[in-house]
């Protein structure tokens, strides 16, 4: 196992890492929409936040020397499912087909109130 870390993503603020890559595959960390330079929330809404947090993932996919055409799977957990539409406007803008298999569920609360967490599992 190797711990992929850069600083064009937000750090760790726990005992985890950014992302570890294994057997030709590299496991992202649930990105928040925090800017990394800030240390801070992005400003705006569901849009905003969706943009920073795969911003984030596509730069911890960057560092590990594979990126978002090589994802093959996302989890997606949003505060409120109300939000799955602006969400996925966003969304489409990083991906392209074969889009990778996606779940997307609603949950209680995220870290530090995101509105979104995004997930990602990529292949090398």
């Amino acid at each position: 196992m190797k711990a992929i870390s850069t600083s064009k993503a937000p750090a760790a603020i726990g005992p985890y890492s950014q992302a570890i890559e294994v057997n030709g595959f590299v496991f992202a960390s649930g990105q928040i929409p925090i800017d990394p330079a800030t240390g801070q929330f992005v400003e705006g809404g569901i849009k905003e936040q969706t943009r920073q947090a795969l911003t984030n993932a596509q730069n911890i996919l960057k560092e590990a020397g594979t990126d978002l055409s090589h994802v093959v799977k996302t989890t997606v957990f949003l505060s409120d499912i109300a939000n799955f539409a602006p969400m996925n406007e966003v969304y489409a803008q990083f991906f392209t087909e074969p889009y990778p298999a996606r779940s997307a569920v609603a949950v209680k609360d995220l870290p530090k109130g995101a509105l979104v967490e995004v997930e990602v599992l990529a292949a090398k």
